[in-house]
């Protein structure tokens, strides 16, 4: 591991351990303060922890590529994703995808969600029964998943499917880097479940995501115009599947337990539904489901006196520099009324590759918390049961049991 000798145990950031899985804003104080590009000698990746850094760093696709994979164990491989999707490709091929998506994720197509969206949630906390739940694992993670596939045109028996295959693939123990076989051959069944769903809408379309996606053109480097292939189609649909299940799941788990130990908090939104926005911009950024990015040097870079050389992995450590204290006044304060001009918000991402579906997680979001608001106006969390998920990535709860009172 790095070695910051300032009188006391060296600053250790392990992204694959179980003290950051339980604990994941545990390290980052130290990482900013003492080791703000820290290099990880067990694991051969370098990090960056604080605001300035992590923004320039999502901004600067020329140095930070994202050709090579989205996590450690693509990206030190040092080889380009044969599977291109949209977050594991560089400009100039990757405007060309993204201005192609974009159109999906317009205010007005999201808006023109709204009944869909609160009509799955309605459902879903519907089936919720008696005074004692799991806000996770009964209600959180059923209803993104439901929605994101809806409107890829994905039928309903294979919408939860879909949402434990992301789970398997996500999973990490421990120590663990890689994807486990059970991870890939859950990658693989949704890959072959989507591919077969293209196939099915070529031959007769739908009203839904797939279906535009076959039928949409797209300009390539060249500047030739042609039809995505089934395979960049199938790319789509398994990271949109993938992000619209995981992130809104953990953001309303995380919700939950926030406004439990800030039930001042809660008041004010029970006071002012016009306050849920806001609320969702401040748990992004004071608990978000993503911890960070991993991209990989296009070439040497040196910042705080350290350089990264060419070719080495990069973690740009989000949810650190959200809570960074020269960015943000008292950032370890949960506060729904802050000042939010003061500094970027890195929940989703920022620059080119910044998250597709915010606007939609945002939606689902609010409308998730106004139910709930109705659903349980004072709540007490089981402590006891709480469990994190140990994910790559991907940071939030498992399990959040609550008692309506």
């Amino acid at each position: 591991m790095a070695v910051v000798d300032v009188g006391r145990d060296p600053v250790v950031f392990d992204p694959f351990s179980e003290e950051f899985y339980r604990d994941p804003q545990g390290c980052y104080p130290r990482l900013r303060a003492e080791a703000p590009v820290y290099y990880n000698a067990t694991y051969d990746f370098y990090a960056l922890s604080r605001h300035a850094d992590v923004a320039a760093g999502l901004k600067d696709f020329a140095t930070y590529s994202s050709a090579y994979g989205v996590d450690l164990g693509m990206v030190r491989r040092g080889e380009k994703v044969p599977a291109k999707m949209i977050i594991s490709i560089d400009p100039p091929e990757h405007r060309a995808m993204r201005s192609l998506v974009n159109k999906v994720f317009t205010p007005r197509a999201i808006e023109a969600l709204r009944t869909m969206v609160t009509d799955t949630v309605t459902r879903f906390l519907s089936a919720v029964r008696g005074d004692s739940f799991d806000v996770v694992q009964d209600f959180s993670v059923y209803f993104p998943v439901d929605v994101i596939t809806q409107m890829l045109g994905v039928p309903e028996k294979y919408r939860q499917q879909v949402r434990l295959w992301i789970d398997e693939s996500l999973h990490r123990e421990p120590g663990q880097i890689d994807m486990s076989e059970a991870g890939m051959q859950a990658m693989a069944e949704t890959w072959l479940m989507y591919y077969d769903l293209i196939k099915q809408r070529r031959a007769d379309p739908r009203d839904d995501m797939i279906s535009a996606l076959i039928a949409a053109e797209v300009e390539r480097e060249d500047g030739t115009v042609d039809r995505l292939k089934d395979s960049e189609i199938a790319g789509f649909a398994t990271l949109l599947g993938g992000a619209g299940a995981e992130t809104v799941t953990k953001l309303v788990g995380s919700a939950v337990v926030t406004f439990a130990r800030h039930p001042e908090q809660w008041q004010q939104l029970l006071d002012d539904r016009g306050k849920i926005g806001v609320a969702i911009e401040e748990l992004l950024r004071y608990d978000a489901p993503v911890q960070y990015n991993v991209r990989r040097s296009n070439h040497p870079v040196t910042l705080h006196g350290v350089t990264i050389p060419a070719g080495a992995p990069v973690f740009l450590l989000g949810a650190s520099a959200n809570r960074d204290p020269d960015a943000w006044t008292a950032p370890d304060v949960f506060d729904i009324n802050r000042d939010r001009t003061e500094a970027q918000n890195l929940g989703f991402g920022y620059g080119i590759h910044s998250c597709l579906g915010a606007a939609l997680a945002r939606l689902e979001s609010s409308i998730a918390l106004d139910m709930l608001l109705d659903f349980m106006p004072r709540y007490g969390v089981e402590w006891d049961g709480c469990r994190r998920v140990s994910m790559q990535n991907v940071s939030g709860w498992a399990n959040v049991p609550v008692r309506i009172l």
